[in-house]
């Protein structure tokens, strides 16, 4: 990494170099917005000004709670410029997660998006230390949760820009790479949340090395919808857009990205396995036949490439999007890791793996475990020292992550340590490897493997309904009347039935006869963000899945089971 690199170095390049240059685009509740880097380093360096001037001190834990939108940026920034400490907190989070989450951290003040999520915390104030300073993007009149609250722009109306030069200057002289710029708050897929202590030189050397693994130009426009609150999406997104300078487009929200792409015409993207999966699936669904050129054109037909992280990605969802020659390039981290450890180029990837590691990032195997050393490691988690030497041992990030290098250095993911399924035969499954298989088949919307200590495996399996529905009508398996049935009855039609036993066994006809999966339940509702059984990245909370489903699980263990069966040859 470049010397003394920080994100307030980022920031005020960008304001000298590109004043009137376009920053951000976007649009909410169909209006357009945009800033200049100049219009945005104002508005930066006024909030800061506001911040400090509310009391904010250097190393302040201030709390954001907030769906992506221009304010997102605009607060990230101007806290750092502040020398205080983000704390983002996920959007999708309850009343409950959101406070123990301010608790533990120690905030005093949180930005919130709207009076939705000021509701969420002010429901449970006796659970919060006081006094707290509450900030909401829009509007609160109406409000009468008995507290004071203001305006974001009434904060910012405090900032005076003759103070702004004096902020920027003390910036630039206090924080270092060693400044703690946020902490995120994660659990992954299990366990409690932790803070990941993330400082200027973790998140400035991954965007660096990052940047230099993958073609950016400062002519690229790239659109982001993946919650800013996820590191994913910060240094990726966010913070190479601050040290290249390229424009970043908001999406609307995450149901309006395909509509977003035709207006702002982005030419990169980053998302998750799920999202460029259900990109594909929609694709196949309104085309008979998906000729070249389909996905650029649907992608708003300037994309030149997209790239995948937070989950693995399956090797038909790639072949896919290659096809079609967009690349999809697949990446690898964690949180804990700032959070690139490997990534995929154009020109250097190989198929079914993360790609090589970016620069000065070491990666090795130890007993299949991945282990990464480098200054993207975290500080450690807030407050867990246990925890943290639990995971940092000798310089070395232990992942929890399972997989193994090739001759040529490139990173090959084969499954999580923690999810691994022991058979009482003695065998290990990988039900990632098999749910991926299965997600192949565009009738599997979603799919849980499960068969821990037991005899054999089973599954949760959610169709894609749609699709389903257009099915059951072309093979004319109902008559026409029943077609509007409720959809818990159609998944118990026996020619449904014996259509996902089928797929099951054809998709899982190459696995060995233990990693066969022997029966199956038909859900009639996804797996959700909303009742926390996938994460904000739509990873599997695979505990909470399991304790949701515990009563249909336990059912397909039983001897007189009279549900779904594959038949494996």
């Amino acid at each position: 990494m470049s010397k003394n690199q920080t994100l307030i170095s980022f920031l005020v390049q960008r304001i000298n170099e590109d004043h009137n240059r376009s920053a951000l685009v976007g649009k909410r509740g169909g209006q357009d917005e945009s800033l200049t880097w100049g219009q945005l380093g104002d508005r930066v360096c006024r909030l800061a000004v506001a911040l400090i001037r509310s009391g904010v001190q250097p190393g302040d834990r201030v709390v954001q709670v907030s769906e992506n939108r221009l304010e997102w940026i605009v607060c990230d920034l101007a806290i750092q410029l502040a020398r205080a400490v983000h704390v983002p907190l996920h959007a999708t989070l309850s009343g409950r997660q959101i406070v123990e989450q301010v608790v533990d951290s120690g905030a005093t003040k949180l930005f919130l998006s709207d009076c939705s999520q000021l509701t969420k915390v002010t429901d449970r104030m006796a659970e919060l230390p006081g006094p707290l300073d509450f900030w909401v993007f829009d509007s609160s009149d109406g409000f009468s949760g008995g507290i004071q609250v203001a305006s974001l722009a009434q904060l910012e109306d405090r900032g005076d820009r003759s103070e702004s030069a004096w902020v920027l200057e003390e910036a630039q002289q206090e924080v270092t790479p060693d400044t703690l710029a946020t902490m995120i708050y994660t659990s992954g897929t299990t366990g409690e949340p932790k803070g990941v202590m993330l400082t200027h030189g973790n998140l400035c050397s991954n965007t660096e090395a990052t940047i230099a693994a993958i073609e950016m130009s400062r002519e690229d426009r790239r659109l982001t919808f993946l919650p800013l609150s996820h590191v994913f999406a910060r240094t990726c997104d966010l913070y190479t857009w601050l040290m290249i300078g390229y424009e970043l487009s908001l999406a609307e929200s995450r149901e309006t990205v395909l509509s977003d792409c035709q207006e702002l015409k982005p030419t990169t993207l980053n998302g998750v396995p799920y999202f460029f999966d259900k990109v594909r699936r929609y694709l196949i669904s309104e085309q008979a036949e998906v000729g070249v050129g389909a996905l650029r054109d649907l992608l708003g037909g300037r994309m030149r490439m997209c790239c995948s992280g937070g989950a693995a990605l399956p090797v038909h969802v790639f072949e896919f999007y290659w096809q079609q020659q967009v690349p999809l390039l697949e990446g690898y981290g964690l949180t804990e890791t700032s959070p690139v450890i490997t990534v995929s180029t154009s020109k250097d990837y190989r198929r079914n793996s993360a790609g090589r590691a970016i620069s000065g990032v070491e990666i090795r195997i130890e007993n299949d475990e991945i282990l990464t050393r480098g200054p993207h490691v975290m500080r450690g988690y807030y407050r867990k020292p246990d925890a943290t030497r639990e995971v940092i041992r000798d310089g070395w990030f232990h992942t929890g992550d399972l997989g193994h290098l090739d001759e040529d250095g490139f990173l090959f993911i084969t499954g999580r340590r923690k999810e691994l399924l022991v058979l009482t035969s003695g065998k290990n499954v990988a039900p990632v490897y098999l749910e991926s298989l299965l997600l192949e088949e565009p009738l599997v919307a979603q799919v849980l493997v499960v068969g821990d200590h037991r005899s054999f495996l089973s599954a949760l399996l959610v169709p894609d309904c749609d699709l389903l529905k257009k099915t059951i009508q072309e093979y004319e398996w109902m008559a026409e009347s029943d077609q509007e049935q409720t959809r818990e009855a159609a998944l118990s039609d026996p020619q449904v039935i014996k259509l996902f036993s089928a797929l099951i066994a054809r998709q899982l006809s190459e696995v060995s006869h233990h990693e066969q999966v022997r029966r199956f339940t038909l859900l009639p509702q996804p797996f959700s963000i909303e009742r926390g059984e996938v994460t904000a990245k739509l990873s599997l909370r695979r505990e909470v899945i399991g304790e949701h489903y515990a009563t249909q699980i336990e059912a397909m263990y039983q001897a007189d089971w009279r549900g779904p069966v594959v038949t494996v040859e």
